[in-house]
C-alpha cells in the first residue's frame, strides 16, 4: 500500500523553553499557598502557559467539533447498535438533545457537528458542517477502510475545519457507530499490544458478542498484515472521521492552538497524528480516562495523564466539556490570585 501524502503543515516546533517554565512556575509558587496544594491543577496551567507561549495563558472561542461517519465493519456486528445511530445522533446533536449538546451550552462550547462520512444526507441548518466524502467506509475484512487517496483527502479536510473556526482551543469529539473497532484496530497495530487488550465493549457488547468482536477484528488485523506505518494502517482500518480527525489534530497543533481530547476513539487519531509528528502531543490535554477497556493502555502509550476519571463511555466529547472548566480555572489561578507580596501575607514563618 502506498502511504498517502500529508497535507502541508507547517514542522510543529518544540516547545520546551525553560526560561518561560521557571518564569511561570515561580509565579505559581509565590501564589498564596503553600507550594503545589493545587496540585495537577499547576502543571495544567503550566502547560497551557506553555502550548501559548506566554505568561498568562487565555482560553478565546472554545470550539467543539464533533465529526461524525459510518464504518463498513459495522455490518458484521462489533456494534450493540445499528449503524443508523450515527445520523440520529448526528440529528440530536443539532437539535441540542445529545450530552455533548448540553455540556457545551453550559460551559459556553461553540458546537459544530462534520458530516465526514454518514449514511444519510442532512438538511443544511447552523451547526453543520456538510464534508462527506462517502457513505461510509468500506468494510475493512473486505479491504482496505479507505483508499489512500480517501484518507489524503480526509486528513486534509480535518485540517481545513481547524482553519475554517476561530479561537485558540479546540475540544474535539467523534460519532460513527464501529468506531470503537477501529479505534482498537489502530491502538492494536500502532503500539503493538494484543487485539484482546485493546477491544472492549464500546457501544456496550458484552459476553458471546464480545468475544465475537474480537475475533473478527483479529481476522481484520490479519486481512492487512502489511499495513504497518501509521498511514497504511489509518487507511486500512480508520473511518472517515477518524482521519478528518488526525488531520484536525495537526492542524490545530500547527496553531499552537490547546487540542482538549475526548475518549478512546479521539486519542486513537492523537496517536496516529503522534506517530507523524510527535510533538502533537505538548499541546495535547487529555480530558479523561476512559471506562473503554484500552483507553488506559493507550493513554499509557502516549504518556498522557488524563484530568478526570468518570467511568464514561460515551463519546461525543463529551468527556471534554466535562473538563473543559478545570482549563479556565487553571488560566485563572495564574491571572487572578494574589501572590504573598501582593497581599501582604507573609510566605515563611518567622
Amino acid at each position: 500500500m502506498t502511504a498517502p501524502a500529508l497535507p502541508t503543515l507547517p514542522e510543529l516546533a518544540d516547545l520546551h523553553d525553560d526560561v518561560l517554565t521557571a518564569r511561570v512556575q515561580t509565579a505559581l509558587d509565590q501564589k498564596t499557598k503553600p507550594q503545589g496544594s493545587l496540585g495537577r491543577l499547576e502543571a495544567l496551567a503550566l502547560k497551557l502557559a506553555q502550548i501559548q507561549g506566554r505568561d498568562l495563558p487565555a482560553l478565546e472561542h472554545p470550539q467543539m467539533v464533533v465529526f461524525a461517519g459510518d464504518h463498513g465493519l459495522a455490518s458484521r456486528g462489533v456494534s450493540a447498535f445499528p449503524s443508523d445511530v450515527t445520523w440520529q445522533m448526528v440529528e440530536n446533536f443539532l437539535a441540542g438533545g445529545a450530552a455533548v449538546s448540553v455540556l457545551a451550552r453550559q460551559h459556553g462550547l461553540a458546537l459544530t457537528v462534520v458530516d465526514a462520512g454518514v449514511k444519510h444526507e442532512f438538511a443544511p441548518r447552523p451547526g453543520l458542517l456538510q464534508r462527506k466524502l462517502g457513505w461510509g467506509t468500506a468494510d475493512a475484512l473486505d479491504g482496505p477502510a479507505m483508499t489512500a487517496a480517501e484518507c489524503a483527502a480526509a486528513i486534509e479536510t480535518g485540517a481545513g475545519v481547524v482553519r475554517s473556526l476561530p479561537g485558540n482551543a479546540m475540544l474535539f469529539g467523534e460519532m460513527g457507530i464501529g468506531n470503537t473497532s477501529s479505534a482498537s484496530l489502530l491502538m492494536a497495530r500502532l503500539t503493538g499490544e494484543s487485539i484482546d487488550r485493546c477491544t472492549g465493549r464500546g457501544t456496550g457488547v458484552d459476553g458471546p458478542a464480545l468475544v465475537r468482536k474480537t475475533e473478527i477484528l483479529r481476522k481484520v488485523l490479519a486481512r492487512h498484515e502489511a499495513a504497518t506505518a501509521p498511514l497504511d494502517a489509518l487507511a486500512a482500518f480508520g473511518g472517515f472521521e477518524i482521519a478528518m480527525l488526525v488531520g484536525a489534530v495537526l492542524e490545530a497543533a500547527a496553531q499552537r492552538r490547546v487540542i482538549v481530547v475526548d475518549g478512546f476513539i479521539v486519542s486513537s487519531a492523537v496517536l496516529v497524528a503522534a506517530r507523524l509528528a510527535p510533538n502533537v502531543l505538548q499541546r495535547c490535554v487529555f480530558a479523561h480516562q476512559s471506562d473503554e477497556s484500552g483507553h488506559r493502555l493507550m493513554l499509557a502509550r502516549l504518556e498522557a495523564e488524563p484530568l478526570l476519571s468518570l467511568s464514561l463511555r460515551l463519546g461525543e466529547g463529551s468527556g471534554a466539556a466535562l473538563a473543559w472548566p478545570l482549563l479556565e480555572s487553571a488560566c485563572r489561578i495564574l491571572a487572578e490570585m494574589a501572590s504573598f507580596a501582593s497581599a501582604g501575607v507573609s510566605d515563611r514563618a518567622d
